[in-house]
């Protein structure tokens, strides 16, 4: 548990992520990332020097076969209050939409879903869980999809709903995630999505792990090349 704390720890201090008295919602998927995210910020909560709050709050999509009610008894374990917004996102994709790039629109409706959820709570900053895979793989994918070098920020203010989101875990790799998950036993809630693993995001990721076999400290230098540039968004405030 400290080990991982430290990294998340340091992370929101190098990017001064957390204020004295922030009410922080955290999204819990109900994937191994959240939760683990969730994790650390309940155990920071106790003794990090600038008071904070959270909330964390799940998405329902209205997906099949997925049932929340494990993460609702650990949130109440961590004394955080838990919140599920039910919403027809899947519906609208894969029926009425039959979207040919379902993860696009799927992930724009859950961002303003997630925003107003929060706005409405009056809460005004939203934790996210990714890592530092996720921001390797996202750069890999502008580059080779899009053609240009970009990611997203450890923090970013939506400017249209006020919201600021911050991402805690990104000194974390996937690997680390995933046996903090395991050595904790969280009450991980599998996907149901049709998607799920299909997505150019897992073409992406098994690219990274074939390239690894040759460079295995691949990911950590693409990593440290996006903060030693920096692109924009990743200076450490000074």
């Amino acid at each position: 548990m400290s080990d991982f704390t430290g990294l998340v720890r340091r992370c929101i201090q190098d990017y001064q992520m957390i204020s004295e008295g922030d009410r922080i919602a955290v999204g819990v998927s109900g994937g191994k990332d959240s939760l683990a995210l969730l994790t650390a910020l309940a155990a920071l909560r106790d003794y990090y020097p600038k008071r904070f709050q959270l909330t964390a709050i799940t998405l329902s999509m209205g997906l099949p076969d997925m049932d929340f009610s494990p993460v609702a008894q650990y949130c109440a374990q961590l004394n955080v209050p838990y919140i599920i917004k039910e919403t027809q996102i899947a519906q609208i994709v894969f029926e009425a939409r039959k979207e040919h790039n379902p993860c696009a629109l799927c992930s724009k409706m859950r961002r303003g879903a997630l925003n107003n959820t929060i706005s409405e709570l009056g809460i005004t900053k939203l934790a996210l869980g990714h890592h530092l895979d996720d921001a390797v793989e996202t750069l890999l994918m502008n580059l080779l999809y899009v053609g240009r070098l970009g990611c997203f920020e450890p923090v970013t203010y939506m400017s249209r709903s006020g919201v600021t989101q911050i991402r805690p875990m990104l000194y974390c790799s996937e690997g680390e995630v995933r046996a903090f998950a395991r050595r904790n036993a969280l009450p991980v809630v599998e996907s149901t999505c049709p998607m799920d693993k299909q997505s150019s995001r897992e073409d992406t990721k098994e690219l990274i792990s074939e390239l690894s076999k040759k460079y295995p400290d691949i990911k950590s230098k693409i990593f440290g090349a996006i903060q030693r540039l920096p692109l924009p968004g990743w200076e450490k405030p000074q």
